[in-house]
């Protein structure tokens, strides 16, 4: 049964609907979600201020995003937590990739116990939408549900959308309005 699990996510990573763009693909609600970034940030920063991990949060936030230019490759990561059930939290570095499928850009966090993968939609302004999805890493890699949401629902916990743009040679991140679990923003930040 696992083996099947596993196949039919590789098959649902393999052929996915990129030729449309990420508005076509997204749900209603991610689609709202993402317009509310600038909100969702300001909410997480406001839980934020004053706490420890200020520094490695305005390491990630402190610039505008511009660009993002010459992301294939692999990447150090680490995802920072800011509002809902505390103040703020930043994880360790891990390990991330973004890679060529079948000419469409891949994102994945290659390891630690909580991972994401998804594509990563051409935007405006040189970024990139990544609609993708959290699973633990004892299970197979989830995929994006768009509008097939289960069982009626708007959203699953596990989808997850944000915004990629760069921050200089090296140096990257994903911003995540509203995550459906634990907090009001979150951001990958990517670094090489």
């Amino acid at each position: 049964m696992r083996a099947a699990i596993s196949l039919l996510a590789l098959c649902l990573f393999a052929t996915p609907a990129l030729a449309a763009g990420w508005q076509d693909v997204a749900t209603p609600a991610d689609q709202k979600r993402l317009s509310l970034l600038e909100e969702s940030k300001a909410k997480g920063l406001e839980a934020a201020r004053g706490g420890p991990d200020i520094a490695a949060i305005n390491e990630a936030l402190g610039s505008e995003g511009g660009p993002a230019e010459g992301i294939a490759g692999n990447w150090r990561c680490r995802l920072i937590k800011l509002g809902g059930m505390t103040p703020s939290r930043v994880y360790s570095w891990f390990n991330c990739r973004i890679s060529d499928r079948g000419g469409h850009l891949f994102f994945n966090k290659l390891n630690g116990s909580t991972r994401t993968a998804g594509y990563l939609y051409p935007a405006h302004d040189g970024k990139y939408v990544y609609l993708g999805a959290e699973y633990m890493s004892t299970e197979p890699m989830h995929a994006y549900s768009g509008s097939g949401a289960s069982v009626g629902a708007t959203q699953t916990p596990d989808d997850e959308i944000g915004l990629l743009s760069g921050l200089g040679r090296g140096h990257a991140r994903i911003e995540f309005p509203y995550p459906v679990q634990e907090s009001a923003f979150d951001v990958i930040e990517l670094r090489r």
